[in-house]
């Protein structure tokens, strides 16, 4: 079974075109969302005086990830971007990991690191806000639309809630969840 694959770059971006690269950075994301397996994207600056951008993706799948990064629409995105934006690594993850790390720390020019994976405690939070309304609405769901499931051996009943609740949360919720909380995560704000 195919896992989904977050893709996190870092790139350097002139300073000096911090607007038309932000507008850049959301055509790339429009395009994207617009393929099949498309699961999110994000992305942040290391600082304010900073030149690198950490950008995040995830599909669903190696092939539509392949798709996307093979495409002539992406082509076309980053021959635009040439100018002011250079890629200066690209990593690949699979699992929930992904959806919180940020690329490797790196040194910045004034000696510090660039954002690192969200301590654990605020991953945890993260799940939690997404596990426990999905769980909520979920297991009133199966209550209601499954007569006698409360009857059912714990185990058993476990078994099919959590196999119905995994894909929504993986596909669905964490997305979203860590989509809202980008900011908190890595420690920066919205525009």
């Amino acid at each position: 079974m195919s896992q989904p694959i977050t893709v996190a770059i870092e790139r350097h971006v002139d300073p000096s075109r911090i607007t038309e690269a932000t507008i850049w950075t959301q055509a790339g994301t429009d395009l994207a969302a617009r393929r099949p397996g498309y699961l999110g994207s994000g992305f942040v600056r290391a600082g304010a005086g900073s030149d690198i951008w950490y950008m995040l993706y995830r599909f669903a799948d190696d092939a539509s990830l392949r798709a996307w990064e093979t495409s002539a629409e992406r082509r076309w995105w980053l021959e635009s971007g040439r100018g002011f934006a250079s890629e200066a690594r690209v990593e690949r993850r699979t699992g929930i990991e992904g959806w919180f790390d940020a690329p490797a720390a790196t040194v910045l020019a004034d000696g510090g690191e660039g954002p690192a994976r969200p301590p654990r405690w605020k991953q945890a939070v993260s799940i939690w806000l997404g596990f426990y309304p999905t769980n909520l609405v979920m297991t009133a769901l199966i209550t209601l639309l499954v007569p006698g499931v409360l009857s059912l051996w714990l185990p058993l009943r476990l078994l099919v809630t959590t196999l119905l609740i995994t894909p929504v949360m993986t596909y669905l919720v964490l997305p979203l969840v860590t989509r809202w909380l980008q900011p908190w995560l890595l420690g920066t704000r919205r525009r």
